[in-house]
């Protein structure tokens, strides 16, 4: 028997078909790695948030664990099915890294702050702690979100628009430029809140002046950027076109807007972050809701995981308009793949 054990039978390896011995290595290198890594975090997250007591009660424990409970499992469905899923596959493939990260990331955030307290309330909060402010002030927020895009859109949408006329008109017109430039300049570098105790004295409520101090923050950088695009576009272009009998009007619309498109998107991308950095100190000049309000109130009664819940809300926001800003620019500026 010893030496049965010692000296392995040849023959019993030579009953195995050579395709049985290499199907267990097809199946492990079609295994998406990143998607089991994400869903051994997210199960361990799930494990850590019921299974350890909290320092401070803070809610929503339980539908916190099962919300990272579910996504484990996803992934680890996901981990074997992830590359019959065509472009959405890819992408999920592109993003694994991050998924991951992000179950690493949640875990040691509860351990520090829920767990331990190492972080104490109530200066931190848990994953769950946010998502238990989502659960008893969603409809509070829902408001918030709605008056702050009213108040973002008025003044961004009137900021982009002035700007850009006013940058064609920069870029276009020497004698305009002359004037125009040093004053923009001047203004420029100021930040737009400084402007507060004027619009008291110019508007006639607190969400008009709010509103101009959005679009002042939007509409400089996409001035300047759109004046040094028209300006920056070759002079031979426009030479040409007069020679074929072209108006200024047509040069202006058909070369210079369309040529200065990538520097436009460029103020357009650093109007939409200076906007939303203004965004919540305008809406401190009375607003009544808003994201800025409210984190303003809650600031006030110590509630930093409603500050820090709302301060992801605004992130998530401005992350969307970047991405559809994003999806614009490549619909428009289609010319440029293969040059840039």
């Amino acid at each position: 028997m010893s030496d049965i054990l010692r000296a392995p039978n040849p023959e019993l390896f030579k009953a195995v078909p050579p395709s049985s011995r290499a199907a267990l290595p097809r199946l492990w290198n079609g295994v998406w790695k990143h998607g089991l890594l994400a869903a051994a975090t997210l199960a361990a997250t799930a494990a850590i948030t019921l299974g350890l007591p909290d320092v401070v009660p803070w809610g929503s424990a339980g539908l916190f664990a099962i919300l990272t409970g579910t996504a484990a499992l996803v992934f680890l469905a996901l981990a074997f099915s992830v590359h019959r899923l065509g472009r959405v596959g890819r992408t999920l493939l592109h993003y694994g890294p991050w998924f991951a990260a992000i179950g690493v990331w949640l875990a040691l955030w509860e351990l520090s702050t829920a767990k331990t307290g190492w972080l104490p309330k109530p200066f931190f909060s848990p994953p769950h702690g946010l998502l238990n402010v989502y659960v008893s002030e969603s409809q509070r927020l829902l408001i918030c979100i709605a008056y702050s895009l009213r108040l973002w859109s008025a003044g961004f949408l009137s900021g982009i628009a002035v700007g850009y006329v006013l940058g064609i008109a920069l870029g276009w017109s020497k004698r305009f430029s002359y004037w125009g430039m040093p004053v923009l300049k001047l203004i420029g570098p100021v930040p737009a809140t400084a402007w507060i105790p004027c619009t008291f004295y110019f508007f006639p409520n607190t969400f008009d002046a709010s509103v101009f101090i959005v679009a002042l923050a939007s509409g400089i950088p996409v001035a300047i950027l759109t004046a040094s695009g028209v300006a920056a576009v070759n002079r031979s272009f426009y030479d040409v076109s007069r020679i074929f009998g072209a108006s200024n009007w047509y040069l202006i619309r058909n070369i210079a807007v369309p040529a200065s498109l990538p520097h436009v998107f460029v103020g357009l991308f650093m109007g939409l972050y200076y906007s939303f950095a203004v965004l919540v100190v305008a809406e401190m000049l009375g607003a009544k809701y808003g994201l800025g309000w409210y984190i303003q109130f809650q600031t006030a009664y110590s509630g930093y995981a409603n500050v820090y819940a709302t301060l992801l809300i605004m992130s998530l926001i401005c992350a969307g308009i970047v991405k559809l800003l994003f999806v614009l620019r490549d619909r428009l500026l289609t010319w440029q793949k293969g040059f840039i």
